[in-house]
């Protein structure tokens, strides 16, 4: 009998310790399979739903806005300051003029692009250190992380990259994207929340992004607009990748000083 107990005393033993092994297993494929849900051009048409869908759902995001819009669009700086007052929500810079789409223009003067950013920071009332994302750059500058835009050829980053460089040194930290929720030229999202996420699932078997286990999603507020179904993606979207074992983190906690 004494013989019996113990060896059910083991079985229990291994089965504890299987049990443990998968919940670490478990905890570590959470940790490596982070989005970070970051919003571009707001405040615009879209932006009340955005907000709406992060506080019901309760996660993380960075929302980069434009200090035109904030002064131009209806309950603009309402928006801004909604945001700002939501503790899970990082209100961002994303430039006064957004290049006015302009984009080889707008960083062919480097004075003229730190201006504006500092003037958006002003609009939007951001102190440094401020995040932010440059118009149409998919670029990063924080003290651990530096990436170059790898869309534009060699002759337009020589004539770039000091705009970058000055713009992180006026207290900025610059952060690109490692994909897009594609939206066409109305704001209309391309892609449905179902083949997003199949293309998210995929390229997390691969990996290849600016930081191992970390996804910067990068989406625009325009897309979320009422005509477009935009809280019933957002909240689909959500809904789905936490179904699939994806944490979601917050810009702030993405690439620390001191890891």
């Amino acid at each position: 009998m004494g013989g019996l107990n113990r060896r059910r005393s083991t079985v229990f033993r291994w089965l504890l310790a299987g049990i443990f092994l998968a919940a670490c297993a478990i905890g570590a494929q959470a940790a490596d399979k982070t989005i970070y849900l970051t919003f571009d051009d707001g405040p615009l048409p879209g932006t009340k739903n955005i907000l709406s869908v992060l506080r019901e759902e309760n996660v993380p995001a960075a929302m980069f806005m434009v200090g035109l819009h904030a002064e131009t669009s209806p309950s603009g700086r309402d928006l801004v300051a909604e945001a700002k007052a939501m503790p899970l929500v990082t209100v961002g810079n994303h430039s006064y003029s957004h290049a006015n789409n302009r984009y080889r223009l707008y960083y062919s003067n480097t004075q003229a692009v730190v201006d504006d950013m500092l003037h958006a920071n002003e609009v939007l009332g951001l102190k440094p250190i401020v995040n932010a994302r440059l118009p149409g750059r998919d670029v990063f500058r924080l003290p651990a992380v530096s990436r170059e835009d790898l869309s534009i050829n060699v002759a337009q980053w020589e004539r770039e990259w000091l705009d970058y460089e000055l713009v992180a040194e006026a207290g900025f930290h610059l952060y690109g994207w490692d994909f897009e929720w594609v939206h066409g030229g109305d704001g209309k999202p391309v892609q449905s929340v179902d083949h997003l996420v199949s293309e998210i699932d995929h390229l997390f078997q691969y990996g290849r992004f600016t930081q191992r286990g970390k996804m910067i999603l990068l989406m625009h507020d325009e897309m979320f607009q009422d005509r477009f179904n935009g809280r019933e993606n957002l909240q689909a979207l959500i809904g789905k990748l936490r179904g699939r074992g994806y944490a979601f983190g917050d810009i702030r906690d993405y690439a620390p000083s001191n890891p």
